[in-house]
């Protein structure tokens, strides 16, 4: 007996190097573990977890809404189930429903899990006459109802939990709902057999409940299952529970989450005196799990069912603590109250991982909510997340004006972080210049709590070696020639179609003469440079872009001409028949002194197929770059992030913006900017995010910096995008640059931006004092302009003098 535990241990071992290296066990190597101890399972269990999610632990804020606790099923452990007469009534009210929601929604709660049990109509006259007098014939059209209120007059995401269901009833309630759930609880189906737990409970069936999964998975519907372990079942029968849930998910890939539930023994049940399981049982299941389903499956344990043990939680495997409430019990468990937040938080950091929020529909599926979400909850799922797909976090828009919060100084300021292991290593390697993997600029960009602050103190430290304390702006003035565009990007709010009113504002056309007064006037307040973009109209070829920089520079000779995107050097080439080069060269001799690196927005054709299918490619504009570097043009080079764009496309844009630089070392700085939302067209239609976090725009600036050092010295922060409190917090991570001053900008205010058109010199140089750093006014190039006497202030114009 000793040699053959000792070779099925030797068997398991087998497996978990297997899946440390990725490889999932087949069937039959699965049930290998059987024999194995938790304390050989746990580290590949860990390993994995962290692979997978980081050093992570998600929770949803949620309500619970128990529409009946009527059930044709009698498990013999549940306290959730009642008989009509222990109810003051069978249903909630339609008015209770949404009092429950209202209370979650002032809580900061984000979903409403509505808790029911199995078809009780099936079973009780009560819940058929209280039905009828809803106006409904069963209890799921009932909840089809409510939910569909929920959603519309609070926004709070439903998740719903109503047991078996057919293809009919889950294609109805997933037009009402995020994600839905149904336990598996054991595959078993001898736990239905007389003496069972499950004995007259026909809806706990395995094979009945497996329908059910299936049939959602053919729908796309985002389903979470799991196991409640400790109800009488074998260890061999939990991983052939554990195999048949990964079977149907490899089939369809609609598991959202796994949760391991252990069994509480509850008074008044028929298992009020049936053993628990151990502790090491659930960890165990849990690790077992986590090698049966790999690195990336989501694992839940619930919290309140294991006090005092989340770390061994967190060790064995654990990513999530699912629904946690500040509003409602736990209905299914009323002896084990939720954990407050503060003390979740405070307990996942204590096992060496950060809390953060998600939606009712994890991570991966919040991201690709085309595929897994019904149309009416689409745009309130992408709204309402990250670029990681988690909750949204804050109330800070970029280009709104909204106050930053009070802890945000915290994340730039005090004690040196204490970053974990890998975090140190990366930073580390990044400070050295190291060439980072794709895969690990996206774990910088994951980076939660102390590696978060580790990511921005490294970023400020290299800054600071690289180019000072001095904090640099130029005076300059946007001039946008035109509104009109024959593109349609789906981010753009500034374009107009020929004589369009729709957004803020007429279409407009400046002739040469405006431009020219307008740099004249520019020159008067004390500007180097004018920067000139406009949308491409259908009467504008090369010789238009030719003609601007004419004007410019017979209005004001020294003028610096910082001008054209790299669309427009494409039209205006490809109007006049040149190469890119002839076309630069001639644009050069005219006056053109540097490009503005806009119109990348995200170098990824993926992206761009989404957000601007008709511009420019991701090899045509580093193309116009490589061109003008050779012809002796510097440019800036830009990201503008947080639409519908993820870490690993900033990743590669970074990259691909290193490897342009080591070729022609022609960008002068890279300027992060944040999608505007308020306006834009894509976000309008309900297919963008909200712009990004300012979580993410801090640790843009950030990593940027770690990335692009040394080959780029300077990272500019963009103060319409940021305003001005939340530019100061880039100059603390890894920003040296406020840009310019503009005098009139026009396309962030189109998208709805409020942030001001101007930010003269004098405020500038407040900001940089403000925060403890001197400052410097330069060129376009980056030279010290010198000090000069004050001059008169100027009014410029505001609006446009011309309309088309």
């Amino acid at each position: 007996m000793a040699a053959d535990h000792e070779s099925a241990r030797q068997r398991a071992g087998e497996v978990l190097a297997r899946a440390v290296a990725g490889e999932l066990p087949d069937a039959a190597q699965a049930l290998w573990l059987e024999h194995a101890p938790p304390e050989d399972l746990l580290p590949a269990a860990e390993e994995l977890t962290l692979a997978g999610h980081g050093r992570v632990v998600s929770y949803s804020r949620k309500v619970f809404i128990p529409l009946t606790q009527l059930c044709r099923d009698v498990c013999h452990y549940c306290t959730f189930a009642k008989a009509p007469r222990a109810l003051a009534q069978p249903f909630l009210s339609a008015q209770d429903v949404l009092a429950i929601a209202r209370a979650g929604v002032a809580a900061g709660c984000r979903e409403a899990l509505f808790t029911l049990g199995d078809k009780p109509e099936a079973r009780y006259a009560a819940a058929r006459r209280a039905l009828a007098g809803l106006g409904f014939d069963t209890t799921l059209a009932y909840l089809e109802h409510a939910a569909r209120e929920v959603f519309t007059q609070t926004g709070l995401l439903p998740h719903l939990n109503p047991g078996l269901m057919t293809s009919t009833d889950l294609a109805r309630l997933r037009c009402v709902s995020a994600s839905m759930g149904l336990m598996l609880e054991s595959a078993s189906e001898r736990l239905t057999q007389r003496g069972g737990p499950h004995f007259g409970s026909p809806d706990k069936a395995p094979q009945a409940r497996l329908a059910t999964l299936r049939a959602a998975g053919e729908l796309a519907i985002p389903f979470t299952s799991g196991l409640l372990i400790g109800i009488g079942e074998t260890r061999r029968e939990r991983l052939e529970a554990l195999l048949a849930l990964r079977e149907l998910h490899a089939r369809f890939g609609h598991l959202q989450e796994i949760i391991i539930q252990n069994f509480r023994a509850k008074p008044g049940t028929r298992m009020a005196h049936a053993p628990e399981p151990e502790l090491a049982e659930h960890l165990w299941t849990i690790a077992a799990a986590r090698l049966i389903f790999g690195a990336r499956m989501s694992l839940q344990a619930p919290p309140n069912l294991q006090p005092g043990e989340l770390a061994a939680l967190v060790r064995a495997g654990i990513n999530d603590w699912g629904g946690v409430s500040p509003v409602t019990p736990d209905h299914v468990n009323p002896e084990a109250p939720w954990p407050h937040l503060a003390t979740l938080a405070t307990h996942t950091r204590a096992a060496g991982r950060e809390l953060v929020e998600r939606l009712a529909v994890t991570p991966p599926f919040a991201r690709a909510p085309q595929r897994w979400a019904d149309q009416a909850l689409r745009s309130a799922i992408l709204r309402g997340s990250d670029s990681l797909g988690r909750a949204r976090s804050g109330q800070w828009y970029a280009g709104a004006a909204t106050p930053l919060p009070a802890a945000a100084r915290e994340l730039v300021a005090g004690t040196p972080a204490r970053p974990s292991r890998e975090m140190a290593r990366l930073l580390a390697a990044a400070r050295r210049a190291g060439e980072l993997s794709a895969t690990e600029i996206v774990s910088l960009f994951a980076a939660e709590g102390e590696d978060l602050r580790a990511v921005l103190q490294a970023a400020d430290a290299v800054r600071a070696q690289e180019v000072g304390e001095e904090v640099s702006y130029v005076v300059n003035r946007n001039i946008n020639y035109t509104n009109i565009c024959l593109y349609h990007c789906g981010f753009c709010a500034f374009s107009k179609g020929r004589g369009a009113a729709d957004l803020r504002g007429p279409a407009y056309l400046l002739d040469e003469e405006e431009i020219a007064r307008r740099t004249r006037e520019a020159a008067h307040a004390g500007a180097t440079e004018v920067c000139l973009q406009g949308g491409i109209h259908p009467a504008y070829d090369g010789h238009t872009y030719l003609g601007i920089v004419a004007a410019v520079k017979a209005a004001v000779p020294d003028m610096h001409v910082h001008a054209f995107s790299p669309l427009e050097i494409t039209h205006g080439a490809r109007t006049l028949g040149l190469t890119l080069e002839a076309y630069l060269t001639k644009l050069k001799a005219a006056g053109l002194a540097t490009l503005p690196g806009t119109a990348a927005e995200i170098l990824d054709d993926e992206v761009r197929q989404v957000i601007c299918p008709d511009k420019l490619r991701t090899a045509e504009w580093l193309d116009v770059m490589r061109a003008a570097h050779a012809v002796g043009l510097r440019s800036t080079a830009t990201i503008m992030f947080g639409h519908v764009d993820e870490p690993r496309h900033w990743a590669q844009h970074l990259l691909a913006i290193r490897a342009q630089q080591r070729a022609s070392g022609g960008f002068t700085e890279f300027v992060p900017l944040p999608f505007v939302h308020m306006e834009a067209p894509l976000w309008r239609r309900g297919l963008a995010r909200s712009g990004p976090t300012l979580r993410e725009a801090l640790l843009m600036h950030a990593v940027a910096r770690l990335v692009l050092h040394p080959v780029i010295r300077n990272i500019q922060t963009s103060w319409v995008k940021m305003g001005p409190d939340g530019a100061a917090l880039c100059l603390a991570a890894g920003a040296n640059d406020l840009g310019g001053t503009l005098m009139n900008e026009s396309i962030t205010r189109a998208a709805g931006g409020v942030n001001g058109q101007e930010l003269d010199a004098a405020r500038i140089v407040q900001l940089a004092h403000g925060l403890g750093r001197p400052s410097y006014q330069r060129t376009t190039l980056y030279r010290r302009v010198p000090a000069a006497a004050p001059r008169a202030p100027v009014t410029c114009e505001r609006e446009p003098a011309t309309s088309a």
